[in-house]
């Protein structure tokens, strides 16, 4: 039976993770992904349901527009898989819980943000509120009300710090090292995990960051890399993991 729910939730998410592309598509640009239809980029044709089955319209069209035949954005069809396959490893990690809710969250606010920052190095802020609300109202079924309060004392101590962090950064570099949205992000980091933890994500995110950031910068010239995705894919492992911070001082122990 478990594996007829992976499937179900693995499906679940090649669909949800078209919606959730468009969201990261559109809402930078002050776009509506709920009432308007999706259309091609090039020609601006409105697309049919037959155009926007998740991963197969892309395989059956062979990667091209069915109306101006210009070729069709990988990124989509990317995200589709990615979301497909994080939904099926949130319910095999967590079944149906709460802990489900949140870690669907945390997948949704991935991959919207991964294409927004990557497309237009933006995290709108209509986003981070929506996903504040949607983790306060599941911790407060999840925990209580009071319970819940210590989570908001959690995000406001990791913003603060985030935000310690740029300034220092600003005034040694002399320029901003980092952007608004990064820095609220960490407020939504701290609802779920603890500041220590949240210390952690930022210091794994750093280091996932950095490699793609001296790739780009040597092949491209590209000086900005978004590093909102780097960050939640930090906040996603450690969540998914449930890794403790007594964890990670024991493996240091053990290293050095």
């Amino acid at each position: 039976m478990n594996t007829v729910y992976l499937i179900i939730f693995f499906i679940l998410g090649l669909f949800f993770g078209s919606f959730f592309t468009v969201v990261g598509i559109r809402l930078p640009k002050k776009e509506s992904f709920l009432t308007n239809r999706s259309y091609c980029d090039q020609c601006h044709h409105t697309l049919s349901m037959l155009d926007m089955i998740p991963i197969f319209s892309y395989i059956f069209l062979k990667r091209r527009c069915r109306y101006c035949k210009a070729k069709i954005d990988d990124l989509s069809t990317y995200m589709e898989f990615f979301t497909g396959v994080l939904f099926a490893l949130s319910f095999f990690a967590f079944g149906f819980s709460y802990q489900l809710l949140i870690a669907l969250g945390i997948v949704a606010m991935l991959i919207i943000v991964s294409v927004s920052d990557m497309s237009y190095l933006i995290i709108p802020d209509e986003l981070l509120f929506f996903f504040v609300g949607y983790f306060l109202i599941i911790l407060s079924l999840k925990d209580g009300v009071m319970i819940t309060l210590t989570h908001l004392l959690s995000g406001l101590i990791l913003f603060t710090i985030m935000y310690g962090i740029m300034l220092i950064g600003n005034f040694i570099f002399k320029k901003e090292t980092l952007g608004g949205g990064d820095i609220k992000m960490m407020f939504v980091f701290g609802l779920i995990l603890h500041p220590l933890l949240g210390l952690f994500a930022i210091f794994f995110g750093s280091l996932l960051a950095l490699p793609i950031s001296l790739i780009m910068l040597w092949k491209k010239n590209q000086k900005i890399v978004p590093f909102g995705p780097f960050l939640l894919i930090s906040f996603a492992f450690i969540y998914f993991t449930q890794i403790h911070f007594s964890m990670i001082i024991d493996f240091i122990r053990y290293c050095f």
